[in-house]
């Protein structure tokens, strides 16, 4: 492999700059296969190891030595070596896979596991973390490679509270000094990255509710605790009520999953259960969020005199990007691809657990863009007929390797 250059017909001409490390056609190729085989293969968070061993085994065969996880999935893959204090650019990928059905028809590489698909593009992420260390291994042996780089790939970032924890655990943040991430978004062309200064998601907290009292036939509510009004005002107020006791620009937001009670249709029952998360934009109102939805459920249902039992379940906090490695990564993509290639983005009420690295080291998260220019149907995340222009992957291999060398070279 060689870390040549792009023909002139892949880049913006206004402005890309001569920096080393784009990707070589057959590398593209091989990229593209392994993220197809990647998504036919889909993993839960925490098993991921037929996807942890596929990583390592082509690190080994770049030469390099990387280390699994404590938890016994992702990996930790240093490039050169450190000859003095300062500290490295990590690269982190998330690894696993979402619990809904591949439902794409005429699709080659969907996903052969039952009720599990790749639908928020890590595959992507981890295919251009991938790539990007593969190119700076190749650079390293050229002796083109200026500071040493760490890459992260991470499991379990859809499970609460993520794996971001267990990964900065298992020494993903030693020695690291800022750290970068991409996440694939459906509504930017390919060949694109939305960036935005401060927070680019949002607080998500899982929220479960369980409401208990005596039942009774239908004929007599006034006898009962009426769990099914209870529940039905409990759906409906508490969002309004909870986002009342918090600025109103922190955006707090109780959204409800599931809603169950009741088996026939003229008996009360004694249970009601209701599920859902908790997002809000702001870190200050994401600390408050417990305590404000706690009271909130507890006072409307107490109209029905029903019984609360809440389990409220921390999940990750905003992801803040830090100016400074925002522009970074402005800087690295604009010198592969012309300034027209980023746009602004907004911030939305997605959550991610990147956020986890970014309460210990500055770093900054893009949305890699992954539609097919041209093509009207958005194929949103979390959907079972997720896809992506898997040109996406080169762009983001790309982006990485130019961020890398450009941190490089800063005082």
């Amino acid at each position: 492999m060689s870390a040549g250059t792009d023909s002139p017909s892949e880049a913006d001409h206004s402005g890309p700059s001569p920096l080393p490390g784009t990707l070589p056609e057959a590398l593209r190729a091989e990229l593209i296969a392994f993220r197809r085989d990647m998504h036919m293969h889909p993993e839960l968070g925490n098993q991921e190891f037929r996807t942890t061993a596929a990583i390592k085994t082509r690190l080994e065969r770049a030469g390099l030595a990387p280390r699994v996880l404590k938890t016994g999935t992702g990996l930790i893959c240093d490039i050169g070596t450190r000859d003095d204090d300062r500290p490295v650019l990590a690269l982190r990928a998330d690894i696993d896979a979402l619990p809904i059905p591949d439902t794409k028809t005429s699709c080659a590489y969907r996903s052969t596991v039952p009720d599990r698909a790749h639908a928020c593009g890590h595959d992507v992420h981890t295919t251009a973390v991938l790539g990007a260390g593969l190119v700076l291994a190749e650079l390293h042996r050229e002796g083109r490679l200026p500071h040493p780089v760490r890459l992260v790939f991470q499991p379990a970032e859809e499970v609460l509270p993520g794996g971001a924890p267990d990964a900065i655990e298992s020494g993903a943040l030693e020695g690291v000094g800022r750290i970068i991430a991409v996440h694939c978004d459906p509504r930017v062309d390919a060949g694109r990255i939305g960036l935005r200064h401060g927070p680019i998601t949002s607080a998500c907290d899982r929220l479960e509710v369980s409401l208990d009292g005596p039942g009774g036939h239908t004929a007599r509510p006034h006898l009962t605790t009426d769990l099914v009004a209870a529940a039905a005002r409990v759906a409906t107020e508490v969002p309004a009520l909870a986002a009342r006791r918090v600025d109103a620009r922190a955006g707090l937001a109780v959204t409800w999953g599931r809603i169950e009670s009741g088996h026939a249709c003229n008996v009360i029952p004694q249970h009601a259960e209701l599920s859902g998360t908790v997002r809000c934009l702001d870190l200050a109102a994401w600390r408050q969020a417990p305590d404000v939805v706690h009271a909130a459920i507890d006072e409307v249902a107490a109209l029905y005199r029903a019984k609360t039992e809440i389990t409220y379940v921390r999940g990750v906090p905003p992801v803040v990007n830090d100016p400074a490695v925002t522009e970074l990564l402005r800087s690295a993509m604009t010198a592969r691809r012309g300034v027209g290639s980023v746009e602004d983005t907004e911030q939305s009420l997605g959550g991610e657990d990147f956020s986890w690295y970014l309460q210990q080291v500055p770093g900054a998260m893009a949305r890699l863009g992954v539609r097919r220019p041209g093509e009207r149907t958005v194929r949103d995340l979390h959907q079972g007929d997720f896809d992506v222009d898997e040109t996406a992957i080169t762009v983001g291999v790309e982006l990485f390797t130019a961020a890398a060398l450009l941190d490089a070279g800063r005082d």
